[in-house]
């Protein structure tokens, strides 16, 4: 039975050698090993742009040589790597915009914990004043 190259050969279209998925194997696990590492430490803002540095490169790993990309058409390869980087800065620029949102979330998450402790507690009119008090506070 002939597969789509019309060669007649049945078998994978890309065998890898098993060393080589292997070898990929290492270094996946490495590299999510080395995002949990990173992330544990305290860079600031860099921590997002460094996950989304290794979230690309095993993003290309995976595709180069779990899905055989790395034996397609070189351009396929490029289009590929290039959507995953431009994907991971929108992302990252995205992120860089949510510091001008963080005081409103933080005030939200509070006037929250208000209305719940208030609603626990039974007094609406309590609550109403705390959330009252707070934003006066905060203005």
């Amino acid at each position: 039975m002939a597969n789509a190259h019309g060669d007649g050969n049945s078998g994978f279209a890309h065998p890898a050698p098993l060393r080589m998925l292997a070898l990929t194997a290492v270094v996946l696990f490495f590299l999510t090993w080395l995002t949990v590492f990173v992330v544990n430490i305290d860079l600031g803002d860099a921590n997002i742009y460094i996950a989304m540095g290794i979230a690309v490169v095993k993003a290309t790993f995976v595709a180069l040589y779990f899905m055989h990309l790395r034996w397609d058409r070189q351009v396929n390869s490029i289009v590929f790597v290039g959507s995953l980087a431009a994907v991971a800065l929108f992302i990252a620029l995205a992120m860089t915009d949510s510091s001008e949102y963080r005081p409103l979330q933080e005030q939200y998450r509070e006037n929250m914990n208000v209305q719940k402790q208030g609603s626990a507690w039974g007094d609406s009119e309590g609550v109403q004043a705390a959330i009252l008090e707070r934003q006066a506070k905060s203005e």
